[in-house]
């Protein structure tokens, strides 16, 4: 899957709820640094990790840092 095209979908839905609780999101695929420099560049509070152990770890230090 096309990540750029994925981190696009997320940043909008993001923006549409007005997200602002931490959202990990975990791409893998073609063109996975473009899609972690969309997420990274949004302005938002998402975080991009590579895989679920990775993910798990972001997300409880997210909590954390928003607690």
């Amino acid at each position: 899957m096309r990540c750029d095209i994925i981190a696009e979908g997320v940043v909008s839905a993001a923006r549409e709820v007005q997200l602002s609780v931490p959202l990990v999101v975990r791409l893998a695929g073609t063109n996975v640094d473009l899609g972690k420099e969309i997420l990274a560049k949004s302005g938002l509070p998402i975080v991009a990790a590579d895989n679920l152990a990775d993910a798990a770890e972001k997300i409880v230090k997210a909590v954390k840092e928003a607690a």
